[in-house]
This record gives C-alpha cells, structure tokens and sequence, in this order.
C-alpha cells in the first residue's frame, strides 16, 4: 500500500487518539496553549522554508535543464529527464528541488494531492504523534500540554497542505474559515513572498513573519543566505 495512504490514516489515528486525551483534560490554559502550538507551527513553517530556499541543490546532476526547461512540462522527453534526474537524488535533495520549482511554477504546489503535499512531513510528525499518544494515555501532565502538542503536530503536518492552497483558484470550505478567522494567511500576504523571496517565508498563519524577517535580515547581512542557493547550477 502506498506511503500516502499509509502515513495520513495513521497520523489521523494518532491524533484521535490526542485529541480524545485533550477533551478529558481540557481546561482554560488549552486555550492560549493552543494558539501557542500554531504559533509555533507557523515559524517552523517559515524557518524550513527560508533553509530549503536558500540551500543549493548539489551541482552536476542536471538539474538546471528541468528547472529551466522551455518545453511542455507533461511532454515524454521533459517526464523522462526528470525521473533521471530525480534518481540521482536522495530524499532531502528532492525536497530542496521542490522548493526551488516552485518559485516560477508556483500554481503547480496548489495542483498536488494532499497526499503527495503532506507523505513529506508526516514522516517527521508521525513519530511525533506517537509520542504526544504516549504521554496522553501514560502520562498525568496537563491538558494544555496536550493542547500545545496538538495544534503544533496538525499545524506541522498540514503546512504544505495550507502552502498549496495559497496558490489555489478554488480552496475548500475549511481553509476559507480557517482564512476567515485569522488561523491561516490569505493568497496576497503569500505573494509578498514570492514577490521578493526575501520575506515572510512563513506559509500557516504568517503571525511569525515578523521574527523570521529578522533572523532573514540578520544571517543575509553576514552573507549567510547567497541568492546562487535560490536556483540549481549545472
């Protein structure tokens, strides 16, 4: 069976699982914990996201044809060169690739299953997940640690899900209220980034733009962060 059928069911059992222990314990403090979580969900978002833009992709497995290829995407010869090029590489390597194609293809991440956007992340956040399990049938902690595990695990997890439908015509009815009431960002505060790449590299709720903008500023100052890292080089 496949990883993205596999890895969301299981997630999505752990979480059940979480969230049960969450209702029992619930108190006032899961409230501010809670918004603590996406917070945090938020600056991850943004911290991986500037490291993977910035970081190079490795040099001499011609990559730089199938970013700047001038052809039809879905022809045979452009599928082909990309699957030999995509073998040359390892995991984290493709992970890097993505976030460079999808500077000047951005709409092509709102066209991805959630399964293709999320199987990435939910082999870090599902382990995770285990965890928060343990400590919620195992464990006497309070409930805004669980409330604070929880939202930070779903904020994690989702993340690229939230990315993709910022570059997405037509969204579902769950991202318009999660953009309604202010616990996800809007497609024009996204395009600030791409307008620049140099800012709000933060894709949930944006509410970390601000500190990841400074820590952008800091490490571009001391030459840290090399525009050579945005696009791969033959």
């Amino acid at each position: 069976m496949s990883a993205r059928l596999v890895l969301p069911a299981l997630f999505g059992l752990a979480m059940a699982v979480a969230l049960a222990g969450l209702v029992l314990r619930f108190d006032w403090l899961c409230l501010p914990a809670l918004l603590a979580g996406w917070y945090l969900a938020d600056l991850l978002s943004g911290l991986i996201h500037l490291a993977l833009d910035y970081h190079p992709c490795p040099a001499g497995k011609g990559l730089d044809e199938i970013f700047f290829y001038t052809g039809s995407r879905e022809s045979a010869d452009y599928l082909a060169r990309r699957a030999a090029c995509m073998a040359r590489l390892n995991a984290f390597q493709r992970v890097v690739f993505d976030f460079k194609t999808h500077h000047p293809r951005p709409d092509a991440l709102g066209r991805r299953s959630l399964g293709h956007q999320i199987t990435p992340t939910l082999v870090l956040a599902l382990p995770a997940a285990l965890v928060l399990d343990i400590a919620v049938v195992w464990g006497t902690g309070p409930g805004w640690t669980i409330a604070l595990g929880t939202s930070l695990l779903l904020g994690s997890a989702f993340a690229q899900h939230f990315h993709g439908s910022l570059h997405c015509p037509v969204v579902p009815a769950h991202i318009m209220l999660l953009r309604r009431v202010g616990l996800l960002m809007t497609p024009a505060a996204h395009q600030l980034h791409h307008d620049t790449l140099q800012r709000d590299f933060a894709t949930n709720c944006g509410w970390s733009n601000p500190l990841v903008n400074r820590l952008f500023r800091f490490l571009r100052r001391r030459g840290m962060l090399d525009d050579a890292g945005l696009e791969p080089v033959g």
